[in-house]
């Protein structure tokens, strides 16, 4: 299964690209599944926000081939 990953802002930095498309073994996957795989094994933060296929959603979505998924790292205004 391929699914698509973007890293916004703060966190484009932190993974060093902006998206990269991922190839899993299985028929879906879990947000959190996929965030330990790109994250080498870090719990991820509880401030992240997530999206799947542009609708926000939790670590337990399941992510199916195809899908898009985004991380977005706490918006604050100023």
């Amino acid at each position: 299964m391929n699914v698509s990953v973007r890293y916004f802002a703060s966190l484009r930095d932190r993974m060093g690209c902006a998206d990269e498309t991922l190839e899993l073994d299985g028929d879906s996957a879990t947000v959190s599944e996929i965030w330990a795989k790109v994250s080498d094994g870090q719990p991820i933060p509880d401030s992240i926000l997530i999206s799947v296929n542009m609708e926000y959603t939790d670590v337990d979505a399941v992510l199916k081939d195809g899908d898009e998924l985004a991380f977005f790292p706490p918006v604050t205004g100023g």
